[in-house]
């Protein structure tokens, strides 16, 4: 388990240890946000572990109006949602490529329906950019997760490492603290009406280990189903510009693997 806040990490191990009954249970540092940190998490992996059976890329932030930079030149929000692991899943396709049948899971949400995407990807890195909805970005992060989920799998064809991704449901977990005052008084009552983190775990769980997606790949699943996507984001032509795009957003040398 990799996560950017270690004490949160450590009382999530300890729960999962008491109630598992596993003590094999290792937490690792990363923070998607930062390029250097993915580098440096990827290569840990790669020294400590032959074999990658299962990567599930959680890690979001729903930030408010207003965008921020990372250190990489990157937004916040994009960086953490969706660039940091389209680095990482570079890094460690090798490693999922020896598992007998590995499988990326993607946790994206159907709020990318509400998502402005050019078919010039003028916005895919919006420093420069408002908008009064408060998790534009959010929104934004979510479509191109799925688009890049179908490219990544039809890059995978002929390999035993499959590639999905999933809408939870809506959980009231600690991503929605970002939520902007006034709006975030309105949204209190409507956070009573969510998924628990439990709940919203069995789709994801579903698809790390049940053997009736073992030759799926490239689907979008919500409640543990295939369901169907938005044609918008199902371009083929603009998830291909995507991926270019993101390799040369993310820095990606001659000498990283390709997919």
């Amino acid at each position: 388990m990799a996560c950017r806040n270690m004490e949160t990490a450590k009382q999530a191990r300890d729960e999962i240890k008491a109630e598992s009954k596993n003590p094999n249970l290792i937490i690792k540092y990363v923070d998607v946000s930062s390029l250097k940190s993915v580098r440096e998490f990827a290569k840990d992996i790669i020294d400590t572990e032959q074999v990658i059976d299962v990567l599930i890329h959680n890690a979001g932030v729903a930030q408010g109006y207003f965008n921020r930079p990372t250190a990489d030149g990157l937004e916040f929000t994009m960086a953490t949602n969706y660039y940091g692991p389209f680095l990482l899943t570079h890094l460690l396709i090798e490693p999922l490529k020896r598992s007998q049948q590995g499988r990326i899971v993607v946790v994206s949400s159907k709020l990318y329906r509400y998502a402005g995407v050019k078919r010039d990807l003028s916005n895919i890195n919006p420093l420069n950019y408002f908008s009064l909805f408060p998790v534009h970005l959010y929104n934004l992060s979510k479509f191109v997760e799925i688009m890049f989920t179908q490219e990544l799998a039809r890059r995978l064809e002929g390999t035993r490492v499959t590639a999905n991704c999933l809408h939870p449901g809506v959980i009231d977990t600690g991503i929605w603290r970002n939520i902007p005052f006034p709006i975030s008084l309105l949204f209190k009552p409507i956070q009573m009406c969510f998924r628990t983190p439990e709940e919203g775990a069995r789709t994801t769980v579903y698809l790390t280990i049940s053997p009736d997606v073992e030759q799926i790949s490239g689907q979008y699943f919500r409640n543990c189903k295939v369901t169907e996507l938005n044609q918008r984001v199902q371009d083929k032509e603009i998830q291909g510009k995507l991926w270019d795009a993101s390799r040369v957003l993310v820095k990606l040398t001659e000498d990283d693997s390709r997919i």
